[in-house]
């Protein structure tokens, strides 16, 4: 029976895409029946299987022996309206050199049901989403945004960018309006009761709950979603539908998540769209960071400018990367990018604690590997056309922080640099490479 509602939900979902393509103004009233116990077979299934728990302690093996027990008597509660997502345990990682960023575990059962509302908005708002949107979509990713941004200011008439940081912005989301911009699209009451519920099941921290009246669950499945359904009215829409046709010159929007640059022809085009971007954000209870947010000046002449009026070319930072103009081998203007130097020396410090910790808790032929599969991580997302200098440079400090931690690990004699080197030829580690070519003039897929 479950495998053939998973079957069904999953047709289902494809004719719910079909109409929300064809019908721009169709408003869906009744989705929560898609919420069966097949279609939440499969996204549990889908769910990591070593992932953090949280604060019911179930892992996702113990949910799992009695799955389908478990499951039916999920959908009974949720047909009866007695389905209550737990408060979500809140832990801390760091979000710079000084600034921790708050993040919540949602229990096990919540996490399956995040996963399938998180299906069900996919159908009807990925049709509705703007090609200028490519945080946490099916099929797009962080390097097509840069590449997106990289070939605007290459082949468009933009001089100006327009470098800007929502304040908070998962954690300041207004729930009054995310529900009006969900009911625009969604008539389901019982559909929008399990995503407020969502909203308000607040998060518990050193045995105290505490309640929620802004923001969207951090840490499980459904946030990114929703954080997207509220930026896409409140920035894509209005930018598209608002700004675009009122601008005397060219101004486009690249978005990914929360992280986002405008672009735009003019400098008095460039300072409006700035001052009407705070305004916009102030209108739904959100602000624009004042230090972080600002208008500057940036193409293929910058650099003669900056020469003329005796300052630095302007750069801005972007999903990273600090972005700055530079030149061909032909002596032609092309928009450059390198590791920004606040992410370099977070993952350098991340590194670094990483090698303190490991080197005593396990062998080396145990951590070697886990080590070289960091070091791949690190070269898949900064491994972009230009940054060698700057992977390389990695490169090297992650060499020099090995050694310096497996020489702490007793009292035995050093390992120096010769017998290192000699040590990494035998047990080789990733060596920098480039993973994403932007250096090239190919549209934006």
């Amino acid at each position: 029976m479950p495998d053939t509602e998973q079957d069904d939900t999953f047709a289902k979902l494809s004719l719910i895409v079909k109409r929300a393509r064809e019908e721009p103004g169709c408003q869906f009233i009744s989705l929560a029946h898609l919420l069966n116990e097949g279609y939440l077979k499969a996204c549990y299934m889908k769910l990591g299987r070593d992932r953090a728990c949280g604060i019911d302690d179930v892992t996702w093996k113990e949910y799992g022996q009695k799955l389908d027990e478990n499951l039916k008597d999920l959908v009974i509660r949720m047909k009866a309206k007695r389905y209550k997502p737990l408060p979500a345990k809140r832990v801390y990682i760091p979000k710079n050199e000084h600034e921790k960023r708050p993040l919540g575990l949602p229990a096990l059962e919540d996490k399956i049901v995040q996963k399938a509302i998180v299906g069900i908005l996919e159908a009807i708002y990925e049709v509705d989403f703007l090609d200028c949107s490519y945080g946490f979509r099916p099929g797009r990713s962080c390097h097509q945004a840069l590449n997106a941004a990289d070939k605007i200011i290459m082949t468009k008439p933009v001089n100006h960018v327009i470098e800007a940081d929502i304040k908070g912005c998962f954690d300041k989301v207004s729930h009054e309006w995310l529900m009006k911009f969900l009911q625009v699209r969604i008539k389901d009451p019982s559909l929008l009761l399990i995503i407020g519920r969502f909203l308000k099941a607040g998060y518990v921290e050193e045995g105290m709950r505490m309640d929620t009246e802004e923001g969207t669950p951090q840490g499980g499945n459904l946030s990114p979603m929703l954080a997207n359904v509220f930026l896409h009215y409140v920035l894509d829409l209005w930018f598209e539908k608002v700004i675009k046709p009122k601008a005397t010159g060219q101004c486009h929007l690249a978005r990914y998540a929360d992280d986002l640059v405008c672009m735009a022809q003019t400098a008095e085009e460039a300072r409006e769209i700035e001052q009407k971007l705070k305004e916009r954000f102030a209108r739904f209870e959100m602000e624009l960071h004042p230090e972080k947010t600002r208008a500057i000046s940036f193409g293929r002449y910058e650099e003669q400018n900056a020469a003329r009026q005796k300052r630095r070319a302007n750069t801005f930072d972007f999903l990273g990367f600090t972005h700055y103009c530079g030149k061909s081998r032909k002596g032609k203007f092309m928009v450059c990018r390198k590791t920004s130097s606040a992410k370099f020396r977070k993952k350098s410090k991340a590194m670094n604690a990483w090698l303190k910790a490991i080197r005593n808790a396990m062998p080396t032929k145990e951590w070697w590997p886990k080590l070289a599969a960091k070091l791949r991580g690190h070269y898949q997302y900064y491994g972009v056309s230009g940054n060698m200098p700057a992977l390389c440079r990695y490169y090297a400090v992650v060499l020099r922080l090995t050694r310096k931690w497996l020489n702490r690990r007793s009292q035995r004699g050093k390992l120096w640099w010769k017998q290192f080197i000699e040590y990494v030829k035998h047990y080789p580690l990733p060596l920098p490479a480039i993973k994403h070519n932007l250096f090239t003039l190919s549209p934006v897929k």
